[in-house]
């Protein structure tokens, strides 16, 4: 029986929930499941970041980590959902940081840790994808179960 696994990394020393997310509805909350929907989200993200007055560095590496994302949910979930919302701490305003939230209910991944390995990939690739949003962003979490899905989080702040 395989077992339900979770990773979650947080280089800000701060736990997840401490960041509200703000009440009004997520900027970005798309179905992705075309390649033409992968370009959708990251400049729907790379806006979102400008609008909120991210540096030139942080609106790319937003970016890019929706463009992983949102390309995993294509090409191992066959389709999922991706959504981008500002979010704040402490309740201050203006927002201060962006989460990525991507779910899909495709096959799962096995092994997180090795699927989490710089270099390793189950299509021939570079291997950069999960361990590269992972960088990319402050906050990083990821819960998949095999035959259920998978479930990532990640925060970039200001």
């Amino acid at each position: 029986m395989m077992c339900h696994r979770h990773v979650t990394s947080d280089r800000l020393c701060e736990h997840p929930t401490d960041a509200i997310a703000l009440s009004f509805p997520a900027a970005m909350h798309v179905w992705l499941e075309t390649e033409s929907d992968i370009m959708f989200a990251c400049r729907e993200v790379r806006s979102l970041a400008e609008r909120l007055n991210f540096n030139r560095s942080s609106t790319y590496q937003l970016a890019t980590a929706a463009s992983e994302l949102a390309s995993n949910l294509v090409i191992h979930a066959g389709g999922g959902w991706l959504s981008a919302t500002p979010m704040t701490k402490q309740c201050l305003t203006p927002p201060q940081g962006i989460e990525l939230l991507s779910k899909d209910d495709g096959p799962g991944i096995v092994d997180l840790i090795l699927a989490l390995t710089e270099g390793y990939s189950t299509t021939g690739s570079l291997g950069c994808g999960l361990p590269g949003v992972k960088r990319l962003m402050d906050t990083f979490a990821i819960d998949s179960e095999p035959g259920r899905g998978t479930w990532v989080r990640a925060v970039k702040w200001h």
